[in-house]
């Protein structure tokens, strides 16, 4: 099968897995900040980040290195899963241990059981996340679905279930996770026959370099959590659970256009490790390039231009002065993805090096920016660092894939693509900006707040100038990407790419 229709064949598939899963899930978030309080999503959305740097850390990268050697690696793919599951078992035993000695010796008795959560959370997510990598290298994407929409609709199921009939609150949030993340990890691996696989015996030679190569990659996984993570744990300790949870929910609109960064990255890793040794790779990832970057540019201009109704339907009660926060957050997906579909690029060079540094510089961007941002600004300061380090890391990634492939781009189009994306995230933002409480009376005091809001709402006329300015903004776009998209499309779509 060529590289296109390879590639093509894996998104029909992981659409499906995406869209099911998160589409349900996106559904639910109305039901979510109806039933949790702000502070049970502010602890809960801790947990999950937490998960985010502790797996590939802890596990030594296992499911990223399945995923890289299961594809060039068809007859060890035993040994693959092997070493996999002793790395994930290793995790889970230091996981248990830390939290033990945490609980008899630092955390305070009424925070204990949220320990004991984790580390029974870490034990089924850690088996999960494996799993659906390991599944994806061995090609078996059809696998990895099945797990993928199972633990969606197990977690749906019992979440109503816990919360609404039992109101169990984020106890049950919680313990809806595990099961689903238990027995979605156990169905994938009684599907690839997991008892056959491990009597094939382990490849030590393999093991070690699998290590070597998660080892290489814990600079780029852990710089990549400080990005993802390190936001919330800021506002956390600096504005408390409140604002974290608020913070939070504010994430679950970018996650719209993640599903389509999601699709994209799981289809494009695997198509970029098949063709990287190839003589026109730049071409083939350039075209990608654009159309990625076209779609994504489009599609975060149209997500603004309905931001505030969408809020007023997925945010309920005090969740909903979140939508605030959302413009530099959805932004930052776009950076995030492409700074993503460089770094597969490195990776299939087994170059995690520089990857490491490109995230390891935006980590400290966003450490640094993180702490002045929200002391002056509050949590939409946490979201202003979060899209500047993103856009850090995407440019350094972009300048140091170029020393494996030179990637065939229109960069002065581009750049006017993401000018104008900052421009819709900075109209849309406004109206809020200029509430009572907003970021404007923030800065100005109570005292001045209300004079100042008033002469520029005169000035800019509202809501509605917001959103005719948007609309202006994806009539452009969709203008200036319409050859490319539609160049990449024939060339790409009928196999001559």
């Amino acid at each position: 099968m060529n590289r296109s229709r390879y590639l093509l064949k894996n998104m029909s598939l992981f659409t499906i897995s995406n869209i099911a899963s998160k589409l349900l899930v996106f559904l639910l978030v109305p039901f979510y900040t109806n039933v949790l309080t702000e502070s049970d999503y502010g602890i809960a959305d801790v947990m999950q980040a937490t998960l985010l740097l502790t797996i590939p850390l802890l596990s030594i990268n296992a499911g990223e290195a399945a995923l890289r050697y299961g594809i060039e690696e068809r007859n060890k793919r035993g040994s693959i899963l092997i070493s996999g599951l002793k790395s994930v078992l290793r995790s889970v035993i230091i996981v248990y241990i830390i939290c033990a000695l945490a609980i008899f010796i630092i955390v305070p008795e009424g925070y204990r059981v949220y320990f004991i959560l984790f580390a029974v959370l870490y034990t089924c997510d850690a088996l999960y996340e494996f799993m659906l990598l390991y599944t994806q290298g061995c090609e078996k994407v059809d696998i990895m679905i099945i797990g993928s929409i199972s633990c969606t609709a197990i977690t749906i199921a019992l979440n109503l279930l816990f919360l609404l009939v039992f109101r169990l609150g984020l106890y049950g949030y919680l313990f809806s996770q595990m099961a689903a993340f238990l027995v979605s990890g156990g169905i994938m691996l009684v599907l690839i026959h997991g008892t056959e696989l491990v009597h094939e015996g382990e490849d030590r030679e393999l093991a070690h370099e699998m290590t070597a190569y998660g080892r290489g990659m814990m600079l780029y996984s852990t710089a990549s959590w400080a990005n993802n993570a390190l936001d919330r744990y800021f506002i956390l300790f600096m504005l408390g659970s409140v604002q974290n949870g608020l913070y939070g929910v504010a994430y679950k609109i970018p996650a719209i256009l993640m599903v389509f960064q999601r699709i994209f990255a799981q289809s494009f890793q695997m198509s970029a490790t098949k063709s990287y040794k190839e003589e026109d790779a730049g071409g083939f990832f350039g075209n990608l390039y654009e159309l990625y970057n076209a779609v994504m540019l489009i599609g975060c201009a149209c997500i603004l231009l309905v931001l505030r109704p969408l809020a007023g339907f997925m945010f309920q009660k005090g969740f909903y002065e979140a939508w605030v926060m959302v413009p530099p957050l959805l932004i930052s997906v776009i950076f995030g993805a492409l700074e993503g579909y460089l770094g597969s690029i490195c990776l299939a060079y087994k170059d995690g090096r520089s990857m490491g540094v490109a995230t390891g510089i935006g980590a400290l961007v966003n450490i640094t920016l993180n702490y002045i941002g929200i002391n002056l600004f509050g949590a939409i300061g946490a979201a202003f660092a979060t899209m500047i380090s993103y856009f850090t890391m995407f440019a350094i990634a972009y300048v140091l894939t170029g020393k494996h492939v030179r990637i065939l781009v229109d960069i002065k189009r581009n750049i006017f693509g993401y000018v104008l994306i900052l421009i819709a995230g900075a109209v849309t933002m406004l109206p809020g900006l200029l509430e009572p409480g907003g970021l404007l009376g923030f800065l100005l005091g109570d005292s001045n707040s209300g004079t100042a809001s008033s002469v520029v709402w005169l000035l800019i006329h509202g809501s509605t100038m917001a959103y005719a300015a948007d609309a202006v903004i994806v009539v452009i776009l969709v203008c200036i990407y319409r050859r490319q998209i539609l160049f990449v499309k024939r060339k790409f779509l009928s196999g001559k790419a």
